[in-house]
């Protein structure tokens, strides 16, 4: 039988396919640090579980396709603490940040057309692209220079008859970069000028550091009708089961229109938004800690990132992951090696190799995103086994 090509054409999943290797290293009797996949361990707030336990209906019935009401409602109160004002209809709910982004690039782009990334990007981007035949271009950026995004006349070069849309990760993952309100603006201009849609997926936006001000590209008036937030509840709250997200945007008929494909697979699941209801009711004390806390173990890594020979990072300013550049012949050779055959004092750690991260062929081979999702001592040990496995790989360069 045959599959279709768009099937054998999407790749897996660079954060998820080395599991195996993995398991296979715990089944030796390694301990294995897994810096692969932005699981926080913080405490999802109680009140989440709260709102489930006391959901007592006899009836589990279907909600609306546009999602809970006082849960829009809340999201909304949510978003004018970033001076953002968006009314009841300008808000979806969906399935995750995950079908928010898929719904996005098919509202937007038909078979054939394409969208512009800055690279390394989330690599489901790519995923959720090809699976409705939309072709990603990336707009590289270098560890080098932090990630930041190339001055407005390289991005100019990129734009073609079928590019569409920019998906834009602010705070950036796999990077950590936040983006300046100038580099933000300039971006606005550039597809305001050549009318191309903003996907911006911000769910990390609670996760800045050194004192940065976040600015969301919702709050450029002059792009209202370009601008689509994607968002979550997963990383900001420590709640990634719930699978709960959401759709933004001024543009009503954008809106009308992705509507009709949540109509398509009928609600969001009507407990679990219940629960994220109370959510978006959680104090900004709790991110405040939660930052906190974040920023210890950013510190923790970066710092020992820096004293190690040949490694390249700058430091992030936001989300929970680093891009590094190592001293390897092939990073994912070098993960692989480390579940396979090696450990130190019975420990070894998994990343994710960042080629996949990459739509540019034969750029990021050598690089990898850590998340550093673990407490503290955890991370410490973590990187000393890194340390060693750098020293003692085969393949180092």
């Amino acid at each position: 039988m045959k599959f279709s090509n768009r099937i054998t054409n999407m790749q897996s999943s660079p954060i998820r396919r080395l599991v195996p290797y993995a398991d296979k290293a715990r089944a030796a009797g390694k301990k294995v640090y897994p810096l692969n996949i932005g699981q926080p361990d913080i405490k999802t707030p109680k009140e989440f579980f709260s709102a489930l336990t006391s959901f007592d209906k006899e009836v589990l019935a279907y909600d609306v396709s546009q999602g809970n009401a006082d849960l829009i409602k809340a999201i909304r109160e949510y978003y004018k603490t970033y001076d953002m004002n968006f009314e009841q209809d300008e808000i979806l709910i969906t399935n995750g940040g995950s079908e928010a982004l898929l719904f996005s690039i098919i509202a937007t782009c038909d078979p054939g057309d394409e969208v512009l990334v800055p690279e390394p990007f989330y690599t489901n981007y790519n995923g959720f692209s090809s699976a409705v035949n939309v072709s990603v271009d990336g707009i590289t950026t270098k560890a080098e220079e932090g990630f930041h995004l190339p001055p407005k006349e390289e991005l100019l070069k990129k734009i073609k008859p079928n590019t569409k849309a920019v998906i834009l990760s602010n705070p950036g993952n796999p990077t950590g970069v936040v983006y300046s309100p100038e580099e933000l603006k300039m971006l606005v201009d550039v597809c305001v000028e050549n009318e191309l849609y903003i996907i911006a997926d911000e769910v990390y936006r609670e996760f800045v550091y050194d004192g940065l001000k976040y600015k969301s590209l919702g709050q450029f008036k002059e792009a209202e009708q370009n601008v689509i937030i994607v968002d979550s509840v997963s990383k900001r709250y420590s709640a990634c089961g719930a699978r709960i997200g959401s759709i933004a945007s001024k543009n009503k008929e954008l809106i009308a229109h992705v509507l009709k494909l949540c109509q398509g697979r009928l609600c969001v699941p009507t407990i679990e938004q219940l629960g994220a209801i109370e959510l978006y009711k959680t104090p900004v004390s709790y991110f405040k800690e939660v930052n906190d806390e974040y920023k210890k173990r950013r510190d923790i890594v970066y710092q020992a990132l820096q004293k190690m020979d040949g490694v390249i990072c700058k430091e992030p300013k936001g989300a929970f992951y680093v891009a590094v550049k190592f001293p390897v012949d092939d990073a994912e050779k070098f993960i692989i090696w480390c579940l396979e055959h090696f450990d130190y004092n019975g420990e070894t750690l998994m990343m994710a190799p960042l080629e996949g991260f990459y739509s540019t062929k034969g750029i990021g081979k050598d690089e990898a995103r850590i998340a550093y999702v673990l407490k503290c001592e955890e991370l410490e040990k973590a990187m000393k086994v890194l340390e060693e496995a750098l020293k003692a790989y085969p393949g180092r360069k």
